[in-house]
């Protein structure tokens, strides 16, 4: 009887949902082990091959856990706030909570027919209101907080306005907007407004005015990581700098405990130097110039205070608040018209661009506070207001993009920091600037000789003592900018009185999305929110209109499956004090900065209030790499219906196309089919190869519907089945690694598993296991795969433990061994990997429990044991036969006991060898006169 795996797997999968197989146990007295994946967002298209990699391996990784008798925690959810539902919404008028739904149905069914292990009672969707009643819980509490840094830890900001009431903010250390000091006298004094202003320059949700990335077209702002060359990501539209009243989160003030914490996180290396490159920690001075002729000055940071001697301009970003006031009447038309031009540009553009120098120049001039001489102030887009104070000293001798701008606009080079033994020349001569982090100063007075450590201390020293500077640490962390101009995102727990934000009460929440009449801003621009009726709160006050972004519902979507029923609480700390962190994290490397920094920024914040037991949500982490498309391409004669075949591609002048890799088997193309593909094709004509064929041509590239080389799984698994595709992808290569995806492969694990499956069963396909007791040779081919599968599974090698899987089961079945202590113990190292199959045999072997709680088999070392070796027997170079012999055997030995086998006389045909080689346990070769 044939493997019916169609039939096995609806018959476990039934079975899983509904004894709750994977409902997790609580309370409990084993060992916890929680594995999670980064979950996904619920798209229209469904999963396609590449999604379901991670999944597959955390599941492998949750089923041996339990097999090995952990409690494991494996939960799955959706991140379902998401801007294309919204775009869906605006276009159709279908509410995005309908379409969502929709998705997730299709993701679900996806997800289930693969078999995952995953505890779906614990279910979160960031959409849903009793989830996101705790999105605005947890926001409430950063709005409620401030960061003491003496302390280094959150606290309410009612500590705070104590603070001010007995002594004003005179001994405050605190991470904060900078203001005038002010007396306890002064803050008693203040009206209310006055207050509630000066504390949002504290708590760690605030309101602000911030450059963010804004689409007119979608209407709303953009995270950076949204925005690719200056277009929306999503549908490629238009983005621009703009200053925007915004709320942040102030993750800056975390900044350090992040960097610090890297050195213990069990992550990969590279993910760990992106985070350490992004929090960017920069130690250096603040100096101050001042402008000439005004009382305001320019307020730069640099970590090479010593080079201020060699400052021959000044450079503020187009953004800058001092930007507009310094520029002078007669380059105000040329800087607006800059400014403006550089709205278009985003960040990212701005920062990568190194060749392109465009500035302008503002009229005023600063002051260098260490040698009194006035310098022109420059506005110039590579200087970006998020980084450092928005304005920089400009060292072009020692900076290269400064450099560049020197040139470009004749401006002054002046070196001063020189090589060991360099003949000095004129800057007029320079082709690029000297990188300047070794060597000694040179044309500044004070600190002439020094070298650049030394220099840069005593030129700190000089800065404080002349009131212009002091020494700082800065980091390219910036604070999180939290709001939305759109509708479908978790409102705020926020409303306003005389203008000022307050929060909602506890009670309140979840404060639900209200319906609208639309879902885009209004006719004044405002956001969708504004069009809800009686957006306000019962004493009439308006609430506010914006929404978080996307990425507010998984900050700490990991603590909420801990305690998902949980009414009153986020969770508690019983749940938290169990299962403490996430012991694998799983997800693709896309989100290294992001989402890793917006979720450790809430748990240490969670940790500083004292709900947690870990500061760091995540122990160890793996990125699992991309499974990449397998393109194919036609070859179409411009202008023209017809196609050329890979072959014969060079003799016409042709142009690549796409073809759907449904259409192509093998590089060959249905042509029928391809003529109903588009309406366009119908009348296709093909110039193909010699035996009537058409090739397509074929690249492996990302996975992509607008390539037509995504592969569902729904297809694959109706042909092969759940188990081979779980295998398939893991045998694909090491878990890190991207992967090119071709069904081709597919076939040989096919073939394993209905091997696998006949190893229990006869030639008439009857059940077959027998009780005999096992050889040691079966027992060494078990062993060794127990221990290969305990090793891969510690370096989640998976790759390498279905290779391991179908050696052994080819080995049993050349041995024709149908032993239960061999094959039922070989059935609890597979189960993980192909859990229905193993079910199923598991049952046959007479089971009535599920195999996801047998116990994974222990290592008996001893059938390891090798007490011969079988040598491969050559003559003149050519093998011809094997023989086992004791490894104990010395060479004379080995050379006599093969000389004496029955099968050399054969080759040697009664005459005497000229020369035995025997290397031990490696070869034997057998010289014969010819």
């Amino acid at each position: 009887m044939d493997y019916n795996f169609l039939a096995t797997e609806k018959k476990w999968q039934q079975y899983w949902a509904e004894h709750n197989t994977f409902v997790v146990e609580e309370p409990s007295d084993k060992r916890k082990y929680y594995v999670l994946d980064m979950f996904p967002y619920p798209s229209g298209a469904g999963l396609h091959v590449g999604h379901p990699l991670g999944y597959i391996a955390s599941d492998i990784v949750a089923r041996y856990k339990r097999m090995e008798g952990y409690n494991v925690l494996h939960p799955m959810g959706f991140d379902s706030f998401g801007l294309p539902a919204e775009q869906y919404a605006i276009q159709t008028g279908t509410h995005p909570a309908v379409t969502t739904e929709r998705n997730i149905k299709r993701y679900r069914k996806q997800l289930d027919r693969i078999g995952f292990s995953f505890d779906w009672t614990r279910e979160v969707r960031t959409s849903d209101p009793s989830y996101y009643k705790w999105t605005q819980w947890t926001f409430l509490r950063f709005f409620d907080h401030w960061y003491d840094s003496k302390r280094n830890t959150a606290r309410p900001i009612s500590a705070l306005v104590e603070l001010f009431y007995d002594s004003g903010s005179k001994d405050i250390s605190a991470h904060s907007h900078p203001h005038d000091p002010f007396t306890a006298q002064q803050w008693n004094s203040w009206d209310e407004v006055r207050q509630q202003k000066m504390l949002m320059n504290y708590r760690l949700a605030y309101l602000s005015k911030t450059m963010v990335n804004w689409c007119p077209a979608l209407g709303t702002v953009l995270a950076n990581d949204e925005v690719k060359d200056g277009f929306s990501e999503r549908g490629g539209h238009p983005v621009e700098q703009k200053k925007m009243m915004q709320w942040s989160l102030r993750i800056s003030a975390y900044a350090q405990r992040m960097l610090d914490n890297l050195d213990h996180l069990n992550w990969p290396r590279s993910v760990k130097e992106v985070q350490r490159n992004w929090i960017g920690r920069s130690q250096g001075a603040t100096v101050h110039f001042p402008v000439k002729d005004s009382d305001q000055s320019i307020e730069v940071f640099t970590t090479r205070p010593d080079t201020l001697y060699g400052a021959t301009f000044m450079v503020l970003a187009p953004e800058h608040e001092l930007t507009e006031s310094l520029t002078t009447p007669g380059q105000q038309k040329e800087v607006e018209a800059y400014v403006q031009q550089a709205k278009m540009r985003s960040e990212r553009e701005r920062m990568a661009d190194t060749k392109e120098v465009s500035g302008v120049f503002t009229g005023s001039y600063a002051i260098n506070p260490l040698n009194g001489k006035p310098i022109p102030v420059w506005v110039a887009d590579y200087v970006l207001s998020g980084y450092g104070t928005g304005a920089i000293m400009s060292v072009p001798a020692h900076d290269a993009r400064d450099f560049l701008f020197a040139r470009h606009y004749h401006l002054p080079i002046v070196q001063v920091v020189s090589r060991p033994g360099e003949v000095l020349e004129n800057t007029d001569t320079w082709e690029n600037a000297y990188d300047s982090k070794e060597g000694h100063l040179i044309n500044s007075k004070d600190i002439n000789g020094l070298p650049v450590d030394q220099a840069i201390n005593k030129t700190i020293e000089i800065l404080k003592e002349k009131g212009l500077g002091h020494d700082t640490v800065q980091f390219r962390l910036r604070d999180a900018i939290f709001s939305r101009q759109r509708y479908w995102g978790e409102p705020f727990p926020i409303y306003y009185k005389n203008g000022m934000p307050y929060a909602l009460d506890d009670d309140q929440l979840p404060l639900k999305l209200p319906e609208v009449d639309k879902y885009q801003p209004t006719e004044k621009g405002e956001p969708p929110l504004a069009r809800a009726k009686n957006w306000k709160t019962k004493e009439g006050y308006p609430l506010e209109t914006n929404t978080m972004p996307g990425f507010a519902g998984s900050n700490a979507y990991y603590y909420r499956y801990m305690d998902p029923h949980n009414e009153k609480e986020f969770f508690s700390k019983d749940a938290n004090a169990y299962w403490k962190d996430v012991d694998l994290y799983l997800g693709g490397d896309e989100h290294a900065t992001g989402h890793l920094i917006y979720s450790r920024f809430c748990a240490m914040f969670l940790y500083d209030l004292g709900m947690t037991t870990e500061e760091e949500p995540y122990k160890r982490m793996i990125n699992q790499g991309k499974i990449q498309g397998r393109s194919s391409f036609v070859y179409r004669i411009p202008g023209t219906n017809t196609f050329v075949s890979y072959h014969q591609r060079k003799k016409h002048k042709t142009q690549k196309i796409h073809v759907d890799i449904n259409l192509v088997d093998n590089d060959v193309l249905d042509t029928e089919a391809f003529k109903k593909w588009w309406p366009q094709y119908k009348d296709a004509q093909f110039i193909t190869e010699e035996d009537g064929r058409y090739i397509c041509g074929r690249e492996v590239e990302k996975m992509s519907k607008s390539k037509y080389n995504v592969q569902a799984p729904d297809d694959l698994m109706e042909q092969y089945g759940a188990d081979t595709f779980r295998l398939y992808e893991m045998f694909l290569g090491p878990l890190e690694s991207h992967k090119p995806w071709d069904t081709q492969g597919i076939e040989g694990v096919f073939r394993f598993v209905k091997k696998l499956w006949r190893l229990f069963h006869d030639d008439q396909g009857t059940f077959a296991v027998e009780d005999a007791r096992p050889s040691e040779k079966e027992l060494k081919v078990l062993h060794q795969t127990i221990k290969k599968v305990k090793d891969d599974m510690e370096r989640l090698a998976f790759n390498t433990t279905v290779s391991q899987f179908m050696i052994c089961v080819n080995e049993l079945t050349d041995i024709n061994c149908r032993k239960r202590a061999i094959l039922e113990p070989l059935t609890t190292l597979i189960a993980p990997f192909a859990p229905h199959i193993a079910e199923e045999l598991w049952s046959k072997m007479g089971h009535r429990d599920s195999i996801a709680y047998a116990p994974i088999p222990p290592l008996d070392s001893s059938f390891l044991k090798e007490y011969s070796f079988e040598y491969p027997v050559s003559f003149n170079g050519k093998m011809r036969f094997k023989k086992a012999l004791p490894l104990d055997l010395n060479k004379e030995e080995i050379e006599q006991a093969v000389l004496d086998d029955e099968r050399s006389e054969k080759y040697l045909q009664g005459k005497p060898p000229k020369k035995v080689i025997v290397v031990p346990k490696r070869i034997v070769n057998v010289v014969v006169a010819n």
